[in-house]
């Protein structure tokens, strides 16, 4: 079965289950992948999360049952999924701008969030060289912060998290530790890690360097990095435009051509030394793999 009908027959689950109780895992399966795959690639390409995708689609059929029906506005909101009025207000509230009351008038206007469908769009002139590597667990030495994908804040803060890591001088201290070395797993001078969580709405974001064998210099922390086999992309360009482009191309476009999953381990932005606003700036990005079910 191709990625798009796998993809599509976890959708099709979804669908079928919006009034009742839905299983991230159980559309994975349908997907015949891990569940972190299948709420990673679901988010890089459709922009959402499955998870609020679901809250789209059911808010979505409950304006039409209130603008065509009389059915109470406590029965739809049970039926899909929320346990007060209140709550299924201020959802309702958020998408559709108005009360749930407010769209039994004639002739409001509601917003329909449609059912997706997958396919693979091939775009030609851009190819994705990659290479195939494993290396043994290692740890990374640094600092870390909650983000989140809701309303692409993690695009924003993320830098924001870089420039205030820069200018705060946490890399002399780093330096110092490692006597100016770069690490010996990946070669880097400096490392992101992306460590989903909660179905990658959240996930912790660390910046930091391979840890040598000393002591933690404090107010920094330990983040471990396990063992794994890693699809190791490059990335030419200023940052952080270009490693954004490079991972949303992994998702997008690599994934549903190869016969990769994603494996539950942390991401890795690997970086070199160099001018990181340079148009040839070099770093790649680490993605940990394993082969398909």
């Amino acid at each position: 079965m191709e990625w798009s009908e796998r993809m599509n027959a976890a959708i099709a689950y979804i669908e079928d289950n919006l009034a009742g109780e839905i299983d991230t895992a159980e559309a994975a399966k349908r997907a015949c992948c891990s569940t972190f795959h299948f709420q990673r690639i679901f988010f890089a390409v459709i922009g959402i999360t499955p998870a609020e995708y679901v809250r789209r689609r059911r808010l979505t059929l409950a304006a039409r049952e209130l603008s065509s029906g009389s059915t109470k506005i406590i029965d739809i909101a049970l039926k899909y999924g929320y346990d007060s009025p209140d709550s299924f207000t201020r959802a309702f509230r958020n998408v559709h701008g108005i009360t749930p009351l407010a769209a039994r008038a004639p002739g409001v206007t509601l917003v329909a969030f449609p059912r997706v469908s997958f396919h693979i769009m091939l775009k030609g002139g851009n190819d994705m060289d990659y290479k195939i590597i494993e290396r043994p667990a290692f740890e990374v030495v640094g600092k870390s912060r909650k983000s989140t994908t809701v309303n692409g804040e993690n695009f924003i803060k993320l830098p924001q998290f870089w420039d205030e890591f820069i200018q705060a001088k946490h890399f002399d201290t780093l330096m110092k530790l490692t006597n100016g070395k770069t690490g010996p797993v990946t070669g880097a001078g400096s490392l992101g890690v992306c460590i989903g969580e909660k179905g990658m709405e959240e996930f912790t974001y660390g910046i930091g360097v391979e840890k040598p064998g000393k002591a933690v210099p404090a107010g920094f922390e330990v983040m471990k990095i396990p063992a794994a086999t890693w699809a190791v992309f490059d990335s030419f360009g200023p940052m952080p435009k270009a490693i954004q482009d490079v991972i949303t191309s992994i998702f997008q476009e690599w994934f549903p051509s190869t016969g990769y999953e994603h494996d539950a381990a942390p991401e890795l932005e690997v970086y070199f030394e160099g001018d990181f606003n340079s148009p040839g700036y070099h770093c790649q990005v680490w993605i940990p793999i394993i082969k398909k079910k």
